[in-house]
């Protein structure tokens, strides 16, 4: 290794790529530059024009301590407590699951029909973060969003996203288990959901970074994973205005069973299955009879 004092932008980022691609990171350049601006307050495109510039010991102290962090397995959204989702900044910590990019398809289906059809109500189950409650409340200005979620803490994540976002006017945060605390009669234009879906038994199997860092609460569909979509299934009817559309997050695995478990529900009109950017199922989309 170099002597402290020779550590430019350019070798500090090239070494760290390095020792991550030893750790067995996805992505290690790419977690060495968000890492870096992070230390050093600055924009990853930055550090290409500061590339040889010699690096201060404050901010290399709080780099080492990421970096080492990092490879113990702690994601790199949290150390930075940022993800961005549909082009928006959103603030995460332990508390709520990170956004992922394969959740934008529910995003980007949602709004195709909501722009078509005028929604004036969506209702967001299990919200974490907000992610979706809030992209979909950014591009529908007409609508108001009902966003719940069981844990406090993860709403308080979520309502600081509103604000960071600017939609907390439109995006009412509830505590409570799914369609529990809502008000008897309460209905919408839209369901959209990303729930827990993930078979308990499979969870041991999941990345480090996963398994040992995110939320178990936000990752556990029960025994089969199908514990809370079974939840969801039977009550989104009667929470659905005639014509409303549905929209439920699935693991790519579970296409045909989750299919086959709307036959025991009458009265929804069950549209192909949505493929993620992978083009993997990814979304299920189904409309409430009038």
């Amino acid at each position: 290794m170099q002597p402290e004092t020779e550590w430019t932008v350019g070798s500090l980022l090239d070494w760290t790529a390095q020792y991550f691609v030893k750790k067995g990171c996805d992505s290690p350049r790419l977690d060495a530059e968000v890492l870096l601006a992070h230390a050093l307050k600055l924009k990853r495109i930055d550090l290409y024009t500061r590339y040889n510039e010699a690096i201060e010991e404050d901010a290399k102290a709080k780099f080492r301590d990421l970096v080492r962090r990092r490879a113990e397995g702690c994601p790199v959204a949290y150390l930075v407590a940022s993800k961005e989702f549909y082009s928006l900044p959103f603030y995460v910590n332990q508390d709520v699951l990170i956004p992922r990019p394969d959740t934008e398809c529910l995003v980007d289906v949602a709004l195709r029909i909501a722009k078509k059809e005028s929604w004036k109500t969506i209702l967001d189950l299990g919200t974490g973060s907000g992610c979706i409650a809030i992209a979909l409340a950014k591009s529908l200005p007409q609508v108001k969003i009902v966003a719940v979620d069981i844990s406090p803490k993860a709403l308080a994540v979520a309502s600081k996203n509103a604000i960071t976002n600017k939609v907390a006017d439109r995006v009412s945060f509830v505590e409570g288990d799914l369609f529990t605390p809502l008000e008897k009669g309460l209905a919408f234009d839209a369901i959209v959901s990303n729930p827990p879906y993930i078979p308990d038994s499979d969870i041991k199997d999941l990345d480090k970074d996963v398994k040992d860092y995110e939320p178990r609460l936000a990752l556990s569909g029960g025994g089969d994973g199908f514990s809370v979509f079974d939840q969801i299934l039977a009550g989104a009817g009667s929470r659905l205005n005639a014509g409303g559309h549905l929209f439920v997050e699935i693991g790519s695995p579970q296409e045909e069973s989750s299919r086959a478990r709307f036959k025991a529900y009458s009265g929804f009109q069950l549209h192909p299955t949505i493929l993620d950017g992978g083009r993997n199922p990814r979304v299920l989309h189904a409309t409430k009879n009038s």
